[in-house]
């Protein structure tokens, strides 16, 4: 190293401490979505709703099913805001279309 380089300039190679930024992803908030007991819609319904809009296999969807006819509310599935926005929508939609008062709702989990 010559004397006559100054600290920092091209001739100097110096030591210097290379910071690299890691950004760190927040995980989304998840959500619940339930399905809430009603007197009238009819279990065969419930369990169909279960099987086509939450993909859960026949023995799954009774389980559910009857979990939301004994204690008055079940779980369907926890997802993303949007996910589980969709399928309430899509869940409310359906319902209607067959006449039945089925209700479904979100929470923050």
């Amino acid at each position: 190293m010559s004397k006559d380089a100054p600290r920092g300039s091209d001739k100097d190679p110096g030591t210097g401490i290379v910071t690299k930024t890691r950004t760190k992803t927040k995980r989304p908030n998840m959500y619940r979505v339930l399905l809430l007991n009603d007197d009238y819609t009819p279990m065969e319904f419930v369990i169909h709703i279960l099987e086509r809009f939450f993909n859960k296999a026949r023995e799954e969807a009774t389980r559910i099913m009857l979990h939301v006819h004994h204690h008055g509310v079940g779980e369907c599935g926890v997802y993303t805001y949007e996910v589980a926005e969709t399928k309430v929508t899509q869940v409310m939609d359906f319902a209607r279309q067959h006449q039945h008062p089925l209700q479904c709702v979100m929470e923050k989990k």
